[in-house]
């Protein structure tokens, strides 16, 4: 039976097992990210959710490439995540705190904080090549037209 005294029970043996995913914030992350997220409003219901598993969840999905219906029970529902994710979205605070995870990595590795230089191979910028293709696309397109 559910009582209260085993609602904590199992709430107790099922934080336990909650494991952590090497995307998780770690804390000096979430010194800097913190004070960047909307604070607790004065009014209103109270927040349910921890922002720093919202973020987590985020992180996660980056990572793994994973649809919003796909993550993990150790998360919140994926309607919560993808709330959370049109409000920062909006607010441009993923920038910010790219920029700021960035930093810390550099600082971390002992580097400057701010790249001195930038590396561009010939590789990833390839210059297209005659206009044989191009010109077989356009024909190809005005004859899906008619």
């Amino acid at each position: 039976m559910w009582t209260q005294e085993n609602r904590s029970r199992h709430q107790q043996v099922r934080t336990a097992l909650k494991r952590g995913y090497p995307t998780d914030v770690k804390d000096e992350e979430w010194r800097l990210i913190a004070p960047l997220l909307p604070k607790q409003a004065k009014t209103g219901r109270p927040r349910k959710t921890d922002l720093r598993t919202v973020i987590n969840a985020l992180r996660y999905m980056v990572r793994s490439g994973c649809e919003w219906r796909m993550l993990p029970n150790d998360f919140p529902p994926y309607q919560t995540v993808y709330y959370w994710f049109r409000r920062l979205m909006r607010r441009m605070l993923f920038r910010t705190i790219h920029d700021l995870a960035l930093m810390l990595d550099r600082l971390c590795n002992e580097r400057q904080v701010l790249p001195s230089a930038g590396v561009v191979d010939s590789q990833s910028v390839k210059a297209p090549g005659g206009g044989t293709q191009s010109t077989q696309v356009k024909h190809n397109c005005s004859q899906a037209n008619l």
